[in-house]
């Protein structure tokens, strides 16, 4: 059985004091605490196989190569992939969105093409298609959202035209935690042939997410949320998407051969095939084998296990909430309860400014994001024009940990009310 009691003992950092108070983390959208066997995986490839990869025939090379190849193997099973040939390693969520932009999208986009994208992204799946819109005259449609939160079916459909030839969205919100509706997304998106990018930074480390049901054609995620280390990421690419894919980072590691024509000045390149095509360069080799190590303890504990259980706390903060009479001071951003959400609560406490409040939950040891949460049109459209502070919760949170928030919240509206 799942018990987040336990996981905790592989969390040494849980168990920081902080401002002499105990450390309640919840900022796990921006991201997650390392468990002792994933730094333990890291540290072993540097003390015994530390070494490039696919450049040497000596013992140590070789090592490293089989490790890092493995890993893409480990990625591969996790997300449902048909081959390692479709999952590219990256630095992070961003990168693996960009890397689309322009290894597919100065390719097949053009005048009078669209993107479609939705008012909920994440600016990292926004920019990049304005960006590339602006090269090559392409035009990036925005779909609105209701005011309680949820992704307007109906006018994602209006938007979609012949025209369509991306929709990039993310799967959740890392403002309101809804859930989107990718099955959905994709059947509008095949009605006109376009393909589908979905955002994963704040599913995949949460919840089960199998590309081959899905059926989308990119999918994107980094792994410093998902319990891995920083500077490591995921590009996944359908094998029919990696054909419309040109190489966008050059380099060694990337090619088979390069022969030069002095006669003619140029130059004759085969290239490897996918993912090393796209991996350029001495890749973060300690970082892919503890992103594979980050998997295989996910998969020990299981995602649906994770899933329930962060929805569990929403749940239970919702209705502290209440129970503290709290809701009218609280304005959360997006749905009012836990229903269509996943482990993300965001709001602002009475017309305290959102830094101040995670401030000040900062000095009772509660460490929570504060500011547009990198996700500034969102938070303009649902109203919340300064911000919000941002919970959000994993599998080592706890009820307790929940109780400490409402009861600092509390605390706050008290210290407000009394115009402290």
């Amino acid at each position: 059985m799942f018990d987040p009691y336990e996981v905790r003992r592989d969390f040494p950092i849980l168990s920081l004091m902080v401002n002499g108070k105990k450390l309640v983390y919840l900022d796990n959208a921006a991201t997650s605490q390392r468990p002792v066997q994933v730094i333990e995986a890291i540290r072993n490839f540097y003390l015994k196989y530390n070494a490039n990869i696919h450049r040497g025939m000596h013992a140590l090379s070789q090592e490293a190569s089989r490790l890092y190849e493995e890993a893409h193997d480990t990625v591969a099973g996790f997300i449902g992939a048909e081959s390692t040939e479709e999952t590219v390693f990256v630095r992070n969520t961003t990168e693996a969105i960009s890397l689309v932009a322009y290894a597919w999208g100065l390719r097949n986009l053009e005048k009078g093409d669209e993107v479609v994208v939705t008012i909920m992204e994440h600016h990292s799946n926004l920019l990049p298609w304005f960006k590339v819109a602006e090269l090559t005259g392409a035009r990036v449609k925005v779909v609105d959202i209701n005011d309680s939160g949820f992704l307007n079916y109906e006018a994602l459909g209006e938007a979609i035209t012949e025209k369509t030839k991306l929709i990039a969205v993310s799967h959740v919100s890392n403002v309101t935690g809804v859930v989107n509706d990718v099955g959905r997304i994709v059947r509008a998106a095949r009605s006109v042939g376009a393909k589908v990018l979905l955002d994963g930074a704040q599913s995949v480390p949460h919840m089960p997410v199998n590309v081959r049901e899905l059926s989308v054609d990119f999918l994107a995620f980094s792994g410093h949320k998902m319990l891995g280390p920083t500077g490591i990421g995921v590009l996944y690419a359908s094998k029919d998407a990696l054909e419309e894919m040109s190489s966008f980072i050059v380099g060694g590691g990337s090619v088979k051969a390069v022969h030069y024509d002095a006669s003619t000045g140029k130059l004759r390149v085969e290239w490897l095939k996918s993912p090393w095509r796209f991996e350029a360069g001495t890749p973060n080799i300690a970082g892919g084998v503890g992103l594979a190590e980050a998997i295989r303890y996910l998969e020990r504990l299981g995602l649906n296990n994770i899933w329930s259980h962060e929805r569990m706390l929403v749940q239970y903060f919702f209705k502290r909430i209440k129970e503290e009479g709290l809701s009218g001071e609280i304005n959360v951003a997006g749905p009012s309860s836990a229903e269509r959400r996943g482990g993300i609560v965001s709001f602002t406490l009475g017309k305290m400014d959102p830094h101040a409040t995670a401030l000040l939950l900062g000095e009772d040891g509660i460490a929570v994001r504060s500011g547009f949460l990198c996700a500034q049109p969102l938070l303009e459209r649902l109203g919340f024009s300064r911000g919000a502070v941002r919970a959000s919760f994993y599998l080592y949170n706890t009820r307790e940990e929940v109780d400490m928030l409402v009861n600092a919240v509390k605390r706050l509206t008290m210290r407000q009310f009394r115009g402290e």
